[in-house]
């Protein structure tokens, strides 16, 4: 509707002035005099079309940068080959941890039997797929409990870390020495050790996590940071601990399996492993985790995407803008370059002035172009990663694309200006 509208407003304005034009002003049509307020009007919407094509391409170049650098970003594990899905225990049968610990052992053995599987293990959350289990961490050695902080607790099965391609950097894994009943053996990533434990070494250190009533956990390793809400996200606190030494069972967790193959070939073979065990245990969210990397930066694609097509459009009208006018005035001022071309202007001279004109409408959209992609940068600031709004590397690519794009359409209008014979246009005078 707003199409419609508009393409009709536009329609109408040069029909009034047809309508309300008088034969005198129609014969007298090559004068400057005549032809000024239309070159004005048509100029005016040029110089619009560039600043707009330039605010639409500066968007979209600071986006592109944005999720180039993003994409760039390591999110802490190998996510290639890996296929994961959450898996949840219902049924009066699950009441007693030990069933549910049971459950889920024996499911995994029989997914590390599926043909394709090189290895498999149990987390509670999985990065990058939503999940936020959190909870207060108090270290033993800070005495000032207003200094507590929450961390991101995961629950796994030894070989998790392996599985995920999460580097252990200082100490030991969890095995399967770390079961209900031994001192409890804990690990944190890379951040936590470096911002609660400065200067220090973590190993040995001891913690609670959530209630303090129950047994210290004792720091055995480091592993590298991982990212769990976004890419985007820095790096929070973390704790691996083995499912069976949590003090509760978790009732849902994902199993993630690395493969020799196409990871979402082996998602049926593993459903039918899984209910092999319990046919009537729901599983849920199935997907790889390179698609869980991609999801989380699906908002800026979408953007990227939008941006990148609207500034394709934009430039696409402001250089059929520019040529429109500059063949318009060529048209219009026949007369005037035969007569130039008569009193000895050189077709350099034909060029350089139909080019200019063009240029110079370029150059004003261009200049105001830029106030306005300056403020549109603020408002996209907060889709922008590791990029300024003002990045000097995006604002002189987009310029020069657009001059590119200013110069193929002065060609045409130029040549034809080369093109006009003095003598025929004079004769016709």
């Amino acid at each position: 509707a707003l199409t419609t509208a508009v393409g009709r407003a536009v329609g109408l304005i040069p029909a009034r002035h047809a309508i309300g034009s008088d034969l005198q002003q129609g014969l007298q049509r090559g004068s400057r005099r005549t032809v000024g307020g239309h070159e004005t009007a048509r100029a005016s919407l040029v110089v619009a079309e560039v600043a707009l094509a330039l605010v639409l391409l500066v968007s979209s170049g600071l986006l592109l940068r944005s999720a180039q650098r993003l994409f760039a970003v390591a999110p802490g594990f190998d996510a290639a080959q890996l296929l994961t899905m959450q898996v949840e225990t219902s049924g009066r049968r699950f009441v007693q941890d030990s069933m549910t610990h049971r459950f889920f052992a024996q499911l995994l053995d029989a997914v590390g039997n599926v043909p394709g599987v090189q290895k498999a293990a149990l987390t509670s959350q999985l990065p990058l797929s939503g999940d936020a289990d959190m909870y207060g961490v108090h270290l033993e050695s800070n005495d000032n409990p207003d200094d507590d902080h929450s961390a991101f607790r995961y629950a796994v099965s030894p070989g998790y870390l392996e599985t995920m391609g999460i580097p252990l950097l200082l100490g030991r894994g969890l095995g399967a020495g770390d079961v209900a009943g031994a001192p409890v053996a804990v690990l944190i990533n890379e951040s936590m050790a470096k911002r609660r434990l400065p200067g220090r070494d973590p190993i040995g250190q001891r913690l609670h996590m959530g209630p303090t009533d129950g047994p210290w956990y004792t720091v055995v390793g480091v592993v590298g940071d991982v990212k769990q809400v976004s890419l985007a996200v820095t790096a929070a606190d973390a704790l691996y601990i083995t499912t069976g030494q949590w003090r509760f069972a978790d009732h849902a967790l994902s199993v993630v399996v690395r493969t020799q193959g196409d990871a979402a070939a082996l998602a049926p073979a593993i459903r039918r492993a899984i209910w092999s065990v319990d046919k009537d245990q729901p599983i849920f969210r199935v997907a790889t985790m390179e698609n869980l990397l991609a999801r989380s930066a699906a908002e800026r694609s979408f953007a990227l995407t939008l941006f990148v097509l609207f500034a394709i459009v934009a430039l696409l009208l402001a250089a059929a803008g520019i040529y429109g006018v500059l063949a318009g005035s060529v048209a219009e001022r026949t007369r005037e370059i035969g007569v130039r071309s008569a009193l000895g202007a050189s077709r350099g001279d034909i060029l350089g002035m139909v080019a200019r004109q063009g240029m110079t409408l370029t150059a004003l959209g261009a200049a105001i172009g830029i106030v306005g992609a300056m403020a549109s940068g603020r408002v996209i600031d907060t889709m922008l990663f590791g990029i300024s709004p003002l990045d000097p590397v995006t604002y002189a690519g987009v310029l020069v694309l657009l001059l590119g794009a200013a110069v193929a359409a002065c060609v045409v209008p130029a040549w034809r200006a080369t093109r006009v014979d003095p003598a025929i246009t004079l004769r016709a005078e």
